[in-house]
């Protein structure tokens, strides 16, 4: 209950009170005398819900940070993306990147041209680790197709009005046979893919806008499936009011909201004690920092929630510094932090958002040239990693950065293409 109606109800008890007290009344003083008595009791009861629902669910959840952008949220979706989790995907065992779950398949004939073909790649960023490995991901699928004459690549360097000028300048350029997106942030992008859908078909994934004007829209199940199978993770190996600490990156972006949107619903339903919601920015030393302040204000933390898991290790290296034990945290399946789980035996899990799919946007994007069906969504599975498959993605010989989803192992070059070393 709100507190304004908690005083309200007081303050109509106290005045009924002192009606009695006057005589103001057509009531008798019995009967008034009653009725400030059960208004008094329903305004202490509710008060003390209220404060109990408060200590439940943690006072991080009153934060600023914490609050879900209402204009990314739908608890349709995220029921729906929570039963995805379970369905069996169709298409070519072995590769993920191929295959899709519940599709939707649309015609594309009246995009269909003859090749060879320009691909324009108007993209968010390459300003993180996920990203270069998606990026190095889907240059190696592009070579794999020979009708792809020119591969045009525009680096937004993570600024809407960047890529907003890079989308104008490449259809107004009249080179581009279709143009691929990866947005930025997905408000600010959505009128600029609205207006280049009007001169040639355009293909979004990973990060999406609010239109379906796209020939197609390449991206996992998505952002709850990632929020909900770490919050839930947590919630299934820690006891009632354990304290937990949310890391968020920024705001504004649908994938990085809905992940925080099924996580706080779980947390909520869970009796989990979230004493702080942060955003660490995805900068290292800002999570150590913020990680560190939480042990000294709190005594113990108990688990770390990620909205995404580049800075994982940092977050763990903090518990290390201060001399605690290990949380329950999920990460992500950024090699750094599997080898850090394997070495450690941490109680973890990683859910992710395979980095497969850039191999998947540069297919979709041939397919609607070559006028040949392709779902809408094309939604793509999304595997997490466990205790029981981590030895299957800790992958000797990658970096640190490397992101294990990437359905890259078998292409060429691999692994010296993604900075990696063969095995001997």
């Amino acid at each position: 209950m709100k507190p304004l109606r908690i005083l309200s109800l007081m303050l109509i008890a106290v005045l009924l009170a002192v009606l009695v007290a006057c005589g103001g009344t057509t009531t008798t003083t019995e009967e008034a005398a009653d009725n400030a008595a059960e208004t008094v009791e329903e305004a202490a009861n509710e008060a003390a819900e209220t404060v109990n629902e408060a200590a439940e669910t943690g006072a991080g959840l009153g934060m600023e940070a914490a609050a879900v952008a209402t204009e990314f949220f739908s608890q349709e979706d995220l029921d729906n993306s929570i039963r995805l989790i379970s369905v069996t995907p169709e298409g070519p065992e072995g590769e993920p990147w191929n295959q899709y779950l519940e599709p939707n398949f649309i015609d594309t004939t009246q995009y269909a041209k003859e090749g060879p073909y320009t691909f324009c790649f108007s993209n968010a960023g390459v300003n993180n680790p996920w990203r270069v490995v998606g990026y190095t991901t889907m240059q190696a699928e592009v070579d794999l197709h020979p009708e792809i004459e020119e591969f045009i690549h525009v680096d937004a360097e993570g600024n809407d009005e960047k890529q907003i000028a890079d989308i104008q300048d490449l259809v107004a350029s009249g080179n581009c046979d279709i143009l691929i997106v990866s947005p930025n942030t997905t408000l600010a992008l959505t009128p600029a893919v609205e207006e280049a859908c009007k001169s040639l078909p355009v293909v979004v994934f990973d990060r999406g806008v609010q239109t379906d004007c796209p020939a197609t829209f390449v991206q996992p199940i998505g952002g709850y499936a990632f929020g909900y199978t770490g919050a839930k993770f947590l919630a299934d190996n820690l006891p009632d009011g354990a304290k937990v600490v949310a890391l968020r990156i920024l705001p504004g972006v649908d994938v990085l909201e809905t992940r925080w949107a099924a996580a706080k619903q779980v947390f909520e339903q869970e009796n989990i004690d979230v004493v702080e919601v942060q955003f660490g920015d995805g900068n290292n030393d800002k999570v150590k920092t913020i990680i560190t302040d939480a042990i000294q204000k709190y005594g113990q933390i108990d688990g770390v929630w990620m909205d995404a898991g580049a800075t994982a290790v940092a977050a763990i290296e903090a518990f290390e510094d201060a001399g605690q034990p290990y949380p329950v945290i999920n990460g992500e399946d950024q090699q750094d932090f599997l080898v850090k789980w394997q070495e450690n035996d941490l109680t973890a899990i990683a859910p992710t958002f395979p980095t497969f799919q850039w191999r998947t946007a540069i297919i979709a994007a041939l397919k609607v040239l070559q006028g040949e069906q392709v779902p809408d969504p094309w939604r793509l599975p999304q595997p997490a990693v466990t205790q029981e498959n981590l030895d299957q993605y800790v992958q000797p010989g990658m970096p640190p950065l490397h992101y294990a989803m990437c359905g890259c192992e078998t292409m060429p070059d691999f692994p010296e293409r993604w900075g990696g070393t063969a095995s001997q």
